[in-house]
């Protein structure tokens, strides 16, 4: 009889390891944390819903799947977001989820529900942890359903969706017809998802609005269109800042993957204002050809974030747009971008890459335009697209330098007839010009940026 004991006893012990007390003398439901040995052994599903409001940030509370509108705190008529983590091979609660349920409760007064699957999502065999997404989507479908039996409108509810948990949110939306508010898919797991049909992944039918955001396309995250809007963090895949090499460790594998829920944090702190331009690819866009907002005037190009107010019903008329944007290797991550046109008038045809600071005083911040070789020739126009990791608000000077890698005979000269800057995220901001300017090649010209007249 005792090693049945043992084993009872053991249960209840994993089954209360998800709460302690806190500080004011209530029990805490907290996130189910695992190790190791449970995913070497293998965990089977069991979900939990911990609900966080303004009035207990600090201590979930276990929500029951009946009798929704008589238990505290849960207020029905409030906005609901659902935030749904994805596989989980260490076992080991999410690192961000402190982070998004407070950055959540200071956009709005709402329930915040962390979908707890760790029991489930916590295996070492990945297609283990995807054959649990259509039960544990069963699962938060009916609780769904509950609350709207008891008054909460479909309409409210936001599911936020990290890497597989963006495919169970999806499949959530399919089982309620696509009625739900919004669902935000953050890098979308790829394994297993790339040739999926639409009903076997996220895609736009599966709420009001899909906004999804992608990093890690060539790994982890899922290549394509998936929403009414995608937006592509410096292409969808590699990222700034991560690692190149396996010698790294696991940051190696996981980096690129965990930047969607990083920038998403960061949109919703409002450190970072990353706004994503339409265009059909990322070269496309770095090469200066989709740099227009016109679609969606009076308001600006789409801002990653929360608040997609100003945005939605021009993005649902449109039906999917592709939008892209770079960002820096670390917060907060926001590059500020110029649209750069030039005339050049040189008489022999050169090819080469540019170089742009931009001077305040002792400080300085450069763009690469190094993605690939531009072509310079006579009376030739010219638009690029200068990204810099630092806002100087004040410029007082900008120096150029167009790299031909030639280091042997003469230096050709390279006249730019003019030269306009245009701040793109800093709308408010004059432009800048400069007019006739001679160059050498691979050597720096620095200039006082005067203002623009009708001549531009």
């Amino acid at each position: 009889m005792l090693p049945h004991r043992l084993l009872a006893l053991l249960g209840l012990l994993l089954l209360c390891k998800g709460q302690e007390e806190s500080g004011a003398g209530e029990f805490c439901d907290n996130f189910t944390d695992l190790n190791l040995s449970h995913c070497f052994i293998g965990t089977s599903l069991y979900v939990r819903l911990l609900l966080y409001t303004r009035s207990n940030l600090d201590c979930g509370h276990e929500l029951s799947h009946h009798h929704l509108s008589t238990q505290p705190l849960f207020n029905l008529s409030r906005p609901t977001a659902f935030v749904i983590h994805g596989y989980r091979p260490t076992g080991a609660p999410p690192i961000w989820i402190e982070h998004i349920v407070r950055l959540l409760s200071e956009q709005e007064d709402m329930n915040v529900i962390v979908v707890d699957w760790n029991r489930g999502a916590a295996n070492l065999n990945y297609f283990t942890a995807v054959s649990y997404t259509r039960e544990a989507a069963h699962n938060l479908t009916g609780f769904i359903a509950a609350m709207e039996e008891e008054g909460a409108s479909l309409s409210s509810v936001h599911l936020i969706g990290v890497s597989l948990g963006a495919h169970l949110a999806g499949f959530v939306g399919a089982n309620l017809k696509g009625k739900i508010g919004r669902i935000t898919g953050l890098d979308p797991a790829g394994p297993m998802f790339t040739s999926a049909t639409p009903e076997e992944r996220l895609d736009p039918s599966d709420a009001a609005f899909v906004d999804v955001l992608h990093t890690d396309m060539n790994s982890f995250g899922l290549r394509g269109a998936h929403g009414h809007i995608d937006f592509y963090a410096n292409g969808g895949a590699d990222q700034p800042g991560c690692p190149k090499t396996i010698f790294a460790g696991k940051s190696y594998f996981v980096c690129d993957h965990q930047r969607s829920v990083f920038l998403f944090l960061c949109s919703l702190n409002r450190t970072c204002s990353l706004m994503g331009y339409p265009c059909s690819s990322y070269s496309d866009f770095l090469d200066g050809r989709c740099l227009q907002c016109d679609a969606f005037k009076p308001a600006s190009c789409p801002v990653l974030g929360y608040d997609v107010s100003q945005w939605r019903e021009t993005l649902l008329k449109l039906g999917q747009t592709q939008v892209f944007f770079s960002t820096t290797a670390s917060l907060p991550y926001r590059k500020l971008s110029y649209r750069v046109d030039m005339v050049t008038w040189n008489q022999y045809l050169r090819w080469g890459v540019v170089y742009i600071r931009l001077h305040s005083g002792r400080n300085f911040t450069e763009a690469r335009i190094d993605h690939k070789l531009l072509r310079f020739e006579q009376y030739t126009s010219t638009r690029l697209l200068a990204q810099f990791d630092e806002d100087l608000p004040h410029v007082q000077k900008i120096s150029m330098r167009i790299s031909t890698g030639n280091v042997i005979g003469p230096r050709y000269k390279i006249r730019l007839l003019r030269i306009r800057f245009t701040p793109l995220e800093r709308p408010e901001r004059p432009l800048m010009c400069r007019f006739d300017i001679i160059m050498e090649e691979n050597m720096e010209v620095a200039f006082r940026p005067l203002p623009c007249d009708s001549r531009l």
